[in-house]
């Protein structure tokens, strides 16, 4: 249990929280639960975080916030287009897998709060979205890519890569396979994306019997 000596402050009270759901799973995270886990009273728990619903949207901006700057960094990163669009991708996808494996108690809790927490979800996702448009826009401007819209091009990238990287398909993510599948599903998207146009096959010669 938590020393309630501490001051109580609400990024312990998330902190705590995080303990709760890797120990009992997102059910028992309550503000009842956390504020039995600090050793306080839940009112004392109440006047930082009102309902069970906004602790849970706590929890989960947190895991976001945690997650976001290597991948906006990578926007004002120079270089082209493509390779930061790909890095982009590559980031998020090694940052959700690492932290399945290493906590997978709390990403299991978190799989299913972010279910929850559609507000918060949503924000995330467009902020996603912004960044790949972003790069997208550059790319446009470089002419490494054809004229689109970035922010529907960045859109129809994440729902095309999503088995990647939503955590609905953590379990997934398991498979030795995976990456090369990812590698052929992006050639794909890119080949679709690129100011480059395929040239026609040649044709073939028809020869003249003399």
């Amino acid at each position: 249990m938590a020393s309630p000596e501490l001051p109580l402050t609400r990024d312990r009270i998330v902190a705590t929280a995080e303990d709760v759901l890797r120990r009992f799973g997102p059910e028992k995270a309550t503000v009842v639960d956390v504020a039995r886990a600090l050793g306080v009273s839940h009112a004392a728990v109440y006047r930082h975080v009102k309902t069970k619903a906004a602790l849970r949207d706590l929890v989960v901006q947190r895991w976001v916030n945690e997650m976001m700057p290597p991948l906006r960094a990578l926007v004002a990163r120079p270089g082209p287009a493509p390779k930061r669009l790909r890095q982009l991708f590559d980031t998020l996808i090694g940052v959700k897998r690492r932290r399945a494996a290493a906590d997978p108690e709390l990403f299991t809790a978190y799989r299913s709060l972010s279910a929850q927490a559609q507000s918060v979800a949503a924000a995330h996702l467009d902020e996603l979205v912004r960044l790949g448009a972003e790069i997208i826009r550059s790319g446009v401007e470089e002419g490494s890519f054809r004229e689109v819209d970035p922010v529907a091009a960045s859109q129809a990238l994440f729902f095309a890569t999503s088995r990647f990287h939503h955590p609905a398909h953590a379990m997934e993510w398991a498979d030795p396979k995976l990456d090369a599948v990812f590698d052929n599903v992006w050639r794909i998207l890119m080949r679709g994306l690129s100011a480059e146009k395929d040239l026609p096959p040649a044709k073939k010669k028809r020869s003249v019997k003399g």
